[in-house]
């Protein structure tokens, strides 16, 4: 939705394909909320990526009139030695972001939902904070269809074929021709590229997600943050109760590998789904009750976990944006526009070297 706002901007009869219709349930993108950070601990790299995101939501908060960033701040935890923690320190002191470092005991005590072992230290970013993802992307469907945008939802891709510097997308009822692709199709993206000879070490997996009844005058939106916590039982994150919704938690990694065209288990037919999200909650934030309800996504991995936005290394009028690991959304203002100056300019002024296809050779 993005990239179609930005190239229906410059002018470009645009058409934005979709198996299904957006914001919808059946990707990675639904749940209400994201965490956008930006000291980030995947790395330096990210960082200039995350702060022109930042900048791109804002312009569509405004040109959208809709509210769609919470400034909640983040709350990163874990040993201090760990490269997750580590980078955050050194990526905010690289680009002077205001973070503050907290041992255990200021952490519990500034939030008293949260009672942290003394072995973690927490990084507080105050200018991060929460993205209302569907409203997001409702947005920059209700501006790219202003500019012209033609969406055509429920249409499955059949093929993608390149010939003669001309495109053609088959659906199940009609061929359309253009001069130029963006393939950001998230766990099918394989294999729509398989059509293109581009085999890419793509795995996606099925992931869960859940809310709690909590203390709302511990865990409400206006008071506690997002939060991302790096721990011996795995690496969580989560949402504050906003407007009473209850507190969100989701496990980063982990999951089972999936075939996104067979039906995924519900949230619940895994015993662990459940269990781990009360395991993490009963050690580090325990003042909450009840599992309200819980939902099923899909994460697309690559080997390394970052990112693929690149053209295609023979195509050079196809974009590609794909294998965003499960950290991917907080960054898709940005990457919206990288893959229409991709597609107008062939090149982009952002740095997207560290996210070339040519990696995986």
């Amino acid at each position: 939705m993005a990239a179609g706002y930005f190239l229906s901007k410059s002018g470009k009869r645009t058409l934005l394909v979709d198996s299904f219709n957006p914001p919808h349930n059946k990707g990675s993108h639904h749940g209400e909320t994201r965490i956008i950070r930006h000291a980030y601990g995947e790395g330096e790299k990210y960082v200039p990526l995350a702060l022109k995101a930042q900048e791109l939501w804002n312009d569509l908060e405004k040109m959208s009139g809709k509210q769609l960033f919470l400034p909640t701040g983040v709350l990163n935890v874990g040993y201090e030695k760990t490269d997750f923690i580590q980078n955050i320190i050194s990526s905010s002191k690289t680009y002077s972001l205001p973070l503050e470092i907290l041992d255990s005991i200021e952490v519990n005590k500034r939030w008293p939902g949260i009672t942290l072992p003394n072995k973690y230290i927490g990084c507080f970013e105050p200018t991060s904070g929460v993205l209302k993802c569907e409203e997001c992307i409702e947005a920059y469907r209700e501006l790219a269809e202003r500019n012209g945008a033609t969406i055509l939802t429920n249409s499955r891709v059949k093929e993608l074929k390149v010939h003669d510097k001309k495109v053609s997308i088959k659906t199940d009822d009609h061929t359309f021709h253009a001069n130029a692709l963006v393939v950001s199709a998230g766990a099918w993206s394989g294999s729509l590229l398989s059509m293109l000879d581009l085999h890419l070490p793509l795995k996606p997996v099925r992931k869960t997600f859940a809310w709690f009844d909590a203390n709302e005058d511990l865990y409400n939106h206006k008071d506690f943050p997002a939060f991302s916590f790096e721990t011996t039982q795995g690496h969580y994150y989560g949402f504050p109760s906003i407007d009473g919704s209850g507190l969100k938690v989701g496990r980063h990694d982990g999951g089972e590998t999936i075939n996104p065209d067979e039906a995924i288990m519900g949230f619940g037919e895994l015993e662990k789904d459940a269990t781990e999200l009360r395991q993490f909650l009963h050690h580090y934030m325990p003042y909450t009750q009840q599992l309200k309800y819980g939902k099923t996504c899909m994460y697309t991995l690559t080997p390394d976990e970052d990112f693929i936005i690149d053209l295609h290394p023979t195509y050079l009028n196809v974009a590609i944006a794909s294998g965003f690991s499960g950290h991917g959304f907080k960054f898709s203002s940005a990457v919206g526009q990288i893959l229409s100056e991709l597609i107008i300019l062939g090149k982009t002024e952002q740095n997207i070297s560290p996210f070339s296809i040519e990696r995986f050779n």
